[in-house]
């Protein structure tokens, strides 16, 4: 991420003239009607042709509040049936305290070259409707009409933003590739921005200029800086497994407003210092006075606590009355929606409600309880260079104990004490101490995703494998299981559509330990039977042993992936398999011993095989050491993932002997 400030310093400004503008809207060009994919991107079904936005601050006359007004237009071809998803445009609008984004003058048509002739149907503007995502977020939304294959669909609107705080952002780069993205900025001299450049992709050209009085706020004339930003041929950022928030990769340019000069000459700074923040949040109603609410749990604590003696046992009886004395209502936050008392009596809360009831009781319990901010994978990274509370959407509690810290969301009861979820794994969280400065915490995954397979079993005279397959699970393995289960209602509707998913297994019986001991491995025990041959008296016949947990498909399919691999937590999965055959039945040939390595102690990947007596032994084991891969580490992960398919083809071939 590059870092910088817009002031208005006369000096910064280009001499030169950049010509920058908008395109004239439905004067589509041959070159338009000729586009082919192969322009860019031969995989595109679906290429932004021109892309046009300005923004600039303007001072709204009836309330005396100064507003964004912003302007959009865009074109794009549409390659193909594939592509017509591009003509369902959703606009997101934010919904804040004092008022709302507003979407005004929109218009959109699609244009058909059709019969040597060009064809435009308007969109029917009965058709645009509003959608309320939740109490921060609608949506505008509407869908191009008459789409075909080489349609064109052109729309434009202009928006009105009350917040002046972030400047409008700017995508130059989307999930579609784009030959034109051009960004203008009109910022007055009275507002000083911080301007964060994300992504890889270059400008063509970017320049700034000095605009003479373009706001006027009671009979003064204001300068602006004109900044103008354009990039070219624009690949698409693909989305892929493993990725945190697309936010974080795609090239764009954030504003957020560091100070601003008032009429009278005087000076407001909005970003401040960590102690600032520490001393609004410790003071904030919603956050540092919830945290301070010992007295909702005193005369609790006896009944929570019962028996439980040393500090750790406390923290994890309090952990697992928060979680089940406070239900999540579906929504995400670091700030307490009503208090903590209210969440108690109703049961219900945010995730800010529920673990800073957490933080409050488990400091009533005399432990020394912290709260941690940070941003959720979906909401992207924060800002380490300078506070930006608007980049965390999160709180979770930290109690430390002895030498030991641990992290705990109690508003997800499946999870096991100390760990986090993924979505909280992201990067560093900051510590909020109701006493002492806060500071950063590296926000890792206390346990990995693990699990084994050990599955005993017998190859039987009619063809079939009978047996016993045990798995444990722990860590992050664990929890999806244990939230599979919830979700099913019961543990037999549970295998019972794990069984609907394994075809060619069929479970007979089946027992699963420790569902609501989370701190357990959770352990499935399946009596399991399914076809191998159906002739066992053939010379030779096939069984392959990568049945269980089978790689078909490889996640990296990209030429150049240009952000992290992120795992979110180190991963290891263990299979054992020892098969008993009968007496007339020997191995042929055998899939060869395999043994890949990743660099660096990355990861890596064992197979091994052999015979014991009258019984097959088969064991796998794949391992990713690393949480997070570079994106310089992609080929070598693609090509990691490709060998271990190859493998996973292979057979094993049994003879008849007698």
């Amino acid at each position: 991420m590059k870092l910088f400030c817009i002031t208005f310093l006369l000096t910064f400004f280009s001499t030169a003239y950049l010509h920058a503008q908008d395109f004239e809207y439905g004067k589509i060009t041959g070159s338009d009607v000729e586009l082919k994919n192969t322009r860019l991107d031969s995989t595109a079904n679906a290429m932004v042709i021109k892309e046009f936005g300005t923004a600039s601050v303007q001072l709204d006359n009836a309330t005396g509040k100064t507003y964004i007004d912003f302007e959009y237009h865009v074109r794009i071809k549409i390659f193909n049936k594939e592509g017509f998803n591009h003509g369902n445009i959703v606009i997101p609008l934010r919904i804040y305290r004092d008022g709302e984004d507003e979407i005004k003058e929109l218009k959109a048509t699609t244009i058909n070259f059709t019969d040597g002739k060009l064809v435009t149907t308007e969109l029917d503007k009965k058709k645009v409707f509003t959608e309320k995502r939740n109490k921060y977020v609608s949506l505008t939304k509407f869908t191009m009409p008459n789409l075909m294959d080489g349609s064109i669909i052109e729309y434009s609107y202009r928006m009105s933003l009350p917040s002046v705080f972030n400047f409008k952002t700017w995508e130059f780069q989307s999930d579609i590739p784009k030959l034109h993205s051009e960004y203008i900025a009109n910022i007055p001299a009275m507002y000083n921005y911080n301007v964060s450049l994300r992504g890889v992709q270059k400008f063509a050209k970017q320049n700034a200029e000095l605009k003479r009085e373009c706001l006027s706020i009671n009979g003064t004339k204001i300068d602006c800086s004109k900044m103008t930003y354009i990039m070219k041929d624009v690949p698409a950022l693909i989305e892929e497994d493993y990725m945190t928030a697309p936010s974080n990769f795609k090239s764009a340019i954030y504003y957020e407003l560091s100070d601003y000069v008032l009429m009278n000459g005087g000076k407001k700074s909005i970003t401040k210092t960590w102690k600032d923040v520490d001393y609004e949040l410790v003071s904030e109603k919603a956050f540092g006075d919830q945290m301070k609410r010992k007295d909702v749990f005193k005369e609790l604590l006896p009944q929570i606590i019962g028996n439980a003696s040393d500090d750790l046992s406390k923290a994890k009886a309090i952990y697992t009355y928060i979680g089940k004395n406070i239900k999540m209502n579906g929504f995400i936050g670091m700030y307490s929606e009503t208090n903590i008392k209210t969440a108690l009596e109703k049961h219900s809360g945010n995730t800010g409600d529920i673990n800073l009831a957490l933080i409050a009781a488990l400091s009533a319990a005399n432990l020394d309880a912290e709260a941690v901010i940070l941003s959720t994978r979906a909401n992207g990274v924060v800002n380490n260079l300078y506070p930006v509370i608007s980049d965390f959407d999160y709180v979770v509690a930290k109690v430390n104990i002895g030498d030991q810290s641990y992290l705990l969301d109690a508003s997800q009861p499946l999870l096991p004490f100390g760990l986090l979820p993924l979505q909280c794994i992201n990067g560093n969280g900051r510590v909020i101490n109701l006493k002492k400065p806060s500071y950063w915490y590296d926000l890792k995954a206390s346990q990995k995703e693990s699990t084994k397979y050990i599955l005993d079993g017998e190859l039987t005279s009619d063809g079939k494998l009978k047996g016993k397959l045990t798995t444990y699970s722990s860590g992050y393995a664990a929890l999806k299981k244990r939230q599979r289960i919830v979700a099913a209602n019961s543990v037999d509707e549970y295998v019972e559509k794990l069984d609907e998913q394994m075809p060619g297994i069929s479970i007979l019986k089946h027992s699963i330990e420790n569902v609501d001991s989370l701190d357990n491995q959770l352990v499935e025990i399946y009596e399991i039977e399914m076809k191998v041959f159906d002739n066992l008296n053939a010379d030779q016949s096939y069984f392959n042993p990568f049945f269980i947990d089978r790689i078909s498909k490889n996640p990296f399919n990209l030429n150049e992936r240009t952000y992290p691999v992120d795992l979110g937590a180190a991963n290891e999965e263990r299979i054992s398999m020892i098969i008993k055959l009968p007496a007339n039945i020997s191995v042929a040939d055998k899939p060869k011993d395999m043994s890949l390595a990743l660099a660096d102690n990355g990861g890596k990947y064992l197979t091994s095989t052999a015979m014991q007596d009258d019984s097959f032994i088969f064991n796998q084991v794949l391992q990713f050491n690393k949480p997070i891969y570079d994106s310089e580490d992609y080929l070598s992960l693609k090509e990691f993932y490709s060998r271990i398919i190859q493998v996973q083809k292979t057979d094993i071939v049994f003879k008849k002997t007698k």
